[in-house]
């Protein structure tokens, strides 16, 4: 099977600053990820190579926030990661990838089936009648 060379994705993922030294803990924890290339850019930067089927910028940054990872929030960076979240989810719908189901379907139904609903218009009846 050839891989396009349009689903190899090069991203860098800068850090704040504060705290000092992380770095080093994340490349140990990018590195475990399979199919993921990462390597040190600056002593606030990584940069990471992976294919677009396998991972996602998105998936990878919030396993590293969820790790307790501080990432840069300047206005440049959160738009460049935003616009790469976007280029990536489309992406991955047009390779077949879909997206995580977020919602538990049969719960929300449930929900639904328990509420009350329907006609909650207050009008009198005869006066939604024209005649």
């Amino acid at each position: 099977m050839t891989i396009s060379r349009d689903t190899q994705k090069r991203r860098e993922i800068v850090f704040h600053t504060l705290p000092p030294a992380q770095i080093q803990p994340a490349l140990a924890l990018l590195t475990q990820l399979p199919g993921l290339r990462a390597s040190e850019l600056s002593p606030f930067s990584v940069q990471i190579e992976y294919n677009i089927a396998d991972h996602c910028l998105e998936d990878i940054e919030a396993l590293l926030l969820a790790q307790g990872f501080h990432l840069e929030g300047s206005l440049l960076i959160r738009i460049k990661r935003n616009l790469a979240y976007y280029c990536e989810r489309v992406q991955r719908e047009n390779l077949g990838k879909p997206a995580p189901r977020t919602k538990n379907y049969p719960a929300h139904i449930e929900a639904w089936a328990k509420r009350p609903h329907g006609d909650h218009d207050e009008t009198p009846a005869e006066w939604r009648q024209y005649k």
